[in-house]
């Protein structure tokens, strides 16, 4: 079984592999500049549905407030990239509004590295403190969703209000240079476009080493029977925190890249029905399959590309036809449906023996007897 789970790992590992070669040294000779820019987009939003897919396939949280991590991560880029400017100069939106001197908390986004580490920090912390606030009084089901999705319409007001401090409506737009290197380049943005294909497969990486082993076996338990697990031992809230705050970090780098490769960030990321949107190429895809929240993300998208450009009116009703599809049809996604047809490298590779099906095993059975005996 070691052999064989090795193998499948190694075939894993070979084909991610291949996968990010052909992204980064083929898909740039193929596609236009405009197609290559939507595909690094959606593969930056890809990263987010990993980490959806962590809280919920999962751990089996549904949160409906991702939007507010992936958006606080943009802009915390954004203030970055903002402040390119010549030295004693303010960002053009603030001139506008008529402020003369910098915000106190805007001064430290003159710091590169410090930004950085905002993109992950802050949206990791807040996610932490969201979910300690929540699973200490074990809040969970619908109420938690619920609570994320009234956490989003008070991130995004606050956002959409804030006119001279971050543009409002408008959001941060029409950054300038990087390092000396116009950001709207060509090459700026295929250096974007390649280190978010190289971080969608770290974020793969990661979420398939938290899911797999006794931390994954924790995080099953959780979604299956949480009232067991605590039963066992365990501490069910500290784990929770610990995995939302994991997938708002994710979150926060996949607003990065986003915001840089789309020129923007406004408060629409941190609007709800964006937020929804992120749930259903998780369920598309499938849920607890990682694969299938990045195939699920590249799908849906890519068919709302398309249908938009194609029918511009109904294209939000072939989105809703893919749903229903999903749900009605094929409730565990289209990976989902591709493991029940034992395509062994889309198969969980060690499967977990649970309630009931202990109580059949042949070999419990026998040892009770011998007990018995």
């Amino acid at each position: 079984m070691k052999k064989k789970t090795r193998k499948l790992l190694l075939i894993e590992v070979g084909v991610v592999a291949a996968i990010a070669v052909v992204l980064i040294l083929i898909m740039p000779a193929i596609l236009s500049q405009f197609r290559l820019n939507l595909l690094g987009r959606f593969l930056s939003l890809a990263i987010v549905a990993l980490g959806i897919d962590l809280i919920w396939g999962f751990t089996g949280l549904l949160s409906l407030g991702h939007g507010i991590f992936f958006g606080l991560g943009g802009y915390a880029i954004a203030m970055y990239l903002k402040l390119q400017v010549p030295p004693g100069e303010l960002p053009d939106f603030m001139q506008l509004y008529g402020i003369t001197e910098l915000p106190w908390f805007w001064q430290p986004f003159y710091s590169f590295p410090f930004a950085v580490i905002c993109v992950v920090l802050i949206p990791a912390i807040l996610a932490g403190l969201l979910g300690y606030l929540v699973f200490r009084n074990q809040i969970r089901g619908v109420y938690f969703s619920i609570l994320t999705q009234a956490a989003t319409i008070v991130f995004f007001n606050f956002f959409n209000g804030q006119q001279k401090l971050f543009n409002g409506t408008n959001g941060l737009i029409d950054f300038t240079t990087l390092f000396g290197a116009k950001v709207s380049d060509a090459k700026t943005q295929f250096v974007f476009y390649s280190l978010t294909v190289v971080f969608l497969v770290i974020t793969y990486a990661v979420c398939r080493y938290l899911t797999s082993g006794r931390f994954g076996r924790v995080l099953i338990a959780i979604r299956d029977d949480e009232s067991r697990l605590r039963f066992t031992g365990y501490n069910p809230t500290e784990f929770k925190v610990l995995v939302f705050a994991i997938s708002g970090a994710i979150a926060g780098i996949a607003g990065a890249f986003y915001t840089l490769q789309s020129g923007s960030v406004s408060p629409r990321a941190m609007d709800i029905a964006f937020s929804i949107e992120m749930v259903i190429w998780v369920a598309v895809g499938g849920r607890a399959t990682l694969i299938g929240a990045i195939l699920g993300t590249l799908i849906v998208n890519y068919a709302r590309t398309f249908l938009s450009e194609q029918f511009a009116e109904f294209w939000l009703f072939f989105q809703g036809a893919l749903f229903l599809l999903v749900v009605t049809v094929i409730p565990d996604g289209l990976v989902g449906w591709l493991r029940n047809q034992k395509i062994p490298l889309l198969r969980n590779s060690t499967p977990i023996a649970t309630y009931p099906s202990l109580e059949t095993d042949p070999q419990l059975q026998h040892e009770r007897q011998n007990l018995r005996n």
